[in-house]
C-alpha cells in the first residue's frame, strides 16, 4: 500500500498525526524483536513536545555553600523536542546500538528545533550508534538530512534534490586505520509509493532489514487508516 498524506486532506482531518507517529515506533519494535539476534532487543521511546524529567535524586538546598553559587546566570531557550524513536540495545552491557528516528512537524519547525534534532543524530553517530531517519511530514519543508550533512561538514556528500522533503536515510559510522567513515543509504519517498527496506546496523558486520513498508501498513491497520 502507498504512503499517505497524514497531515492534509481527509486523513489530516480524521486522525491526529501524533497518534500515527506514536504508534509506528511500537510496530517497528514489534517486528524487529521477532527478527533480532538473541542478544538484542528493541524499545519504543515517545515524547511529544515536552521536557523530559531526568531520573535523578533531588537533594535539599540547605547544605549549599557559597562555592556552589553560580558566578554567571543567563536565560537560555532549550526547546522541548518531539521524540518518536525506536531503540535497539545489545543486552551485553545494555549498549544502545541503533536508533530509528521518525521526524515530527515540531522537529522541522524552528531552526533551533532542527539543530537539536541533527545534533542528537550526530551524537549517536559519534558513539557508533547507527541511525535511520524517516521523514513523512508534508506540512513542513525543511530537510534534516541536508542539515545533518552541513553539521558534519560532509561537503562531498551527493547533493539532495531541491524540494525533496520526504525521505529516509540509514547511517552508520565505522573506523578503519584510525579514520572515521560515514556510510549512508538514502532513499527518496513519495506519496502514493511504497516505502523501502533499509539496513539497520547492529555492529560493523551485522545488519537486519528494517521493513518500513510492512510496519507502516501494520500501523495504518491498527488505527484503521485506509
Amino acid at each position: 500500500m502507498p504512503l499517505r498524506d497524514h497531515f492534509h486532506g481527509l486523513l489530516g482531518d480524521r486522525f491526529e498525526w501524533s497518534s500515527f507517529l506514536g504508534c509506528w515506533p511500537t510496530e517497528i519494535i514489534r517486528r524487529l524483536n521477532t527478527r533480532l539476534p538473541a542478544r538484542y532487543h528493541g524499545e519504543p521511546r515517545l515524547y511529544l513536545g515536552l521536557g523530559v524529567e531526568p531520573d535523578v535524586v533531588t537533594f535539599e538546598e540547605e547544605n549549599l555553600s557559597e562555592n556552589t553559587r553560580p558566578v554567571q546566570t543567563y536565560s537560555v531557550d532549550l526547546p522541548a523536542q518531539d521524540v518518536f524513536e525506536s531503540r535497539i540495545y545489545d543486552d551485553r552491557g545494555g549498549r544502545l546500538v541503533a536508533a530509528i528516528e521518525l521526524v515530527s512537524p515540531g522537529n522541522k519547525d524552528r531552526p533551533e528545533n532542527r539543530r537539536a534534532f541533527v545534533i542528537k543524530c550526530a551524537a549517536y553517530l559519534q558513539q557508533r550508534v547507527s541511525v535511520v531517519v524517516v521523514d513523512v511530514v508534508t506540512e513542513r519543508h525543511a530537510n534534516l538530512h541536508v542539515e545533518l550533512m552541513d553539521l558534519l561538514e560532509q561537503t562531498e556528500a551527493a547533493p539532495w534534490p531541491e524540494g525533496q522533503d520526504l525521505y529516509t536515510v540509514a547511517y552508520r559510522t565505522t573506523k578503519e586505520n584510525d579514520a572515521w567513515r560515514l556510510d549512508m543509504w538514502p532513499q527518496a519517498l513519495a506519496l502514493g509509493q511504497p516505502l523501502p527496506t533499509l539496513p539497520l546496523w547492529l555492529a560493523s558486520n551485522l545488519a537486519v532489514p528494517l521493513e518500513l513498508e510492512a510496519t507502516y501498513e501494520e500501523t495504518c491497520q491498527v488505527l484503521r487508516i485506509r
